[in-house]
């Protein structure tokens, strides 16, 4: 079969918009390079079931190329059969070519191929002609391949570049409404994504916005997509439908929603930061609806609130672990989160705990924390008392009386002690009068007055 050729033109500029349009199908309707690569993995692409589908699909697309190279490997498996020469328009973004100078070229080319067809010249093979039709824009022909189609958007574009390749923004809108008519049948209901589409052919935002914020399940889509177009400097005339920032709102819907989950709640934070009106506001609400299931949980919710400077979240949520640790009998613990909480009647309580577990068992629990105090001790006199007793020990143990002594005395005489304690002060002062290094009146001193205070 010798096929006729059609005048080649290779144009290297063409509407821009059209250009964008082809991408986006490519990106939507990707499962022909899935179906070519099984084609031409198998022992004869051209046999294949498939084989034709990839080629129609491929030119439906506007992939030209790809699709004469599927053909070229029917031509090489088959020399004897027919010469391929068919060329095809190529649209090619950049150049110097001007739009005018295009639509002629492209108009000439059109007619040469319309030609052919009128000539019978692709009669004898009926996969050729019906390529040669689609290149025309012949609808009956397209309409006839809904299954490669799939969409009435595809076919859009479709039609688009076989037939009104220099389309105009301000003309989409016609000829979506008129496809979405011609595409779907007449039972059949349009989707919530095809009232979308038009809208957004229509370049109507806000209506893009509403439709998205009923149509789909979460705030995700219209959230990120109002960000964007704000950044554009799109949204400006849109802000009043809602009396503020638009993209604020839905950010904070979006935010709102994820503060909801597990473990996504932490990525709602960085939305809040980005909300400059209300964001920290939002913040404060839902951080303290996070629940505290684990101490490493408090712990990151409450780094968050340091690094914001959110002191009273931080006071609330170190109060509610120290709560709950006291009521697990950790007292390490407990007294941790109230000196980070800065909670000086708490601290104190527990300081007091501190020291009737000591009375009662004779030895400090958590004696990391208490020797690690630094000063967090001057928090509250008794946390004070537990610190600078627990050092009376530690210097007794180390054998250096003379210090333990004057810090015992110190102890004594600045009445920082809990009045139940007075008893174990005494207690201790006793085996400091055998040592000869301990000024004994001091110690004498400091029992004397002990005694007249009870």
């Amino acid at each position: 079969i010798a096929v006729k050729s059609a005048a080649c033109v290779s144009v290297s500029s063409a509407g821009s918009l059209l250009l964008h349009l082809l991408d986006w199908v490519r990106l939507h309707k990707a499962d022909v390079d899935e179906k070519a690569r099984e084609v031409l993995q198998s022992e004869s692409p051209a046999e294949h079931r498939d084989y034709w589908d990839v080629v129609v699909s491929y030119v439906l697309q506007g992939r030209l190329e790809e699709a004469r190279q599927m053909l070229v490997k029917q031509a090489t498996l088959q020399p004897a059969a027919f010469n391929f020469d068919l060329c095809m328009i190529i649209l090619q973004p950049g150049g110097t070519q001007t739009l005018t100078e295009f639509d002629v070229k492209w108009r000439h080319w059109h007619e040469e191929v319309d030609r052919c067809l009128q000539d019978n010249s692709f009669a004898s093979n009926k996969h050729l002609e019906l390529i040669c039709k689609i290149l025309v824009g012949d609808e009956d022909t397209l309409l006839e391949h809904k299954d490669l189609l799939s969409t009435w958007y595809h076919f859009l574009v479709t039609r688009l570049l076989f037939c009104h390749p220099t389309v105009k923004p301000t003309e989409l809108h016609y000829y979506a409404q008129s496809c979405l008519t011609m595409f779907l049948d007449s039972r059949s209901v349009p989707e919530p994504l095809d009232s979308i589409l038009l809208a957004a052919f229509e370049f109507d935002i806000h209506q893009v916005i509403k439709d998205c914020s009923i149509a789909l399940n979460n705030w995700w889509f219209v959230a990120h997509l109002t960000d964007l177009l704000d950044h554009c400097k799109l949204l400006q005339s849109h802000n009043l439908h809602f009396g503020s920032n638009l993209r604020e709102f839905l950010l904070l819907e979006y935010a709102s929603g994820l503060f909801t989950h597990h473990s996504l709640w932490q990525l709602a934070v960085d939305y809040f930061d980005h909300c400059p009106e209300f964001g920290r506001v939002y913040l404060e609400l839902q951080i303290e609806r996070v629940p505290l299931d684990t101490e490493r949980k408090a712990l990151k919710v409450l780094r968050i609130c340091e690094q914001r400077q959110m002191s009273e979240q931080v006071r609330s949520i170190c109060k509610i672990m120290a709560m709950r640790a006291l009521r697990n009998n950790r007292l390490g613990s407990a007294l941790s989160w109230s000196i980070r909480a800065k909670d000086a009647a708490f601290a104190t309580l527990i300081s007091e705990r501190f020291l009737q577990d000591y009375c009662a068992r004779g030895t400090f629990s958590d004696l990391d924390l208490i020797d690690n105090l630094g000063p967090a001790m001057l928090l509250s006199d008794r946390l004070t008392f537990l610190g600078k007793y627990r050092e009376f020990h530690k210097l007794y143990g180390e054998k250096r009386f003379r210090e333990a002594s004057k810090l015992l005395l110190s102890l004594m005489t600045a009445k920082i002690a809990p009045r139940s304690f007075w008893m174990t002060l005494l207690t201790d002062a006793l085996p400091l009068l055998e040592q000869k290094e301990v000024s004994h009146h001091i110690v004498r001193y400091a029992v004397y007055g002990q005694v007249l205070s009870l």
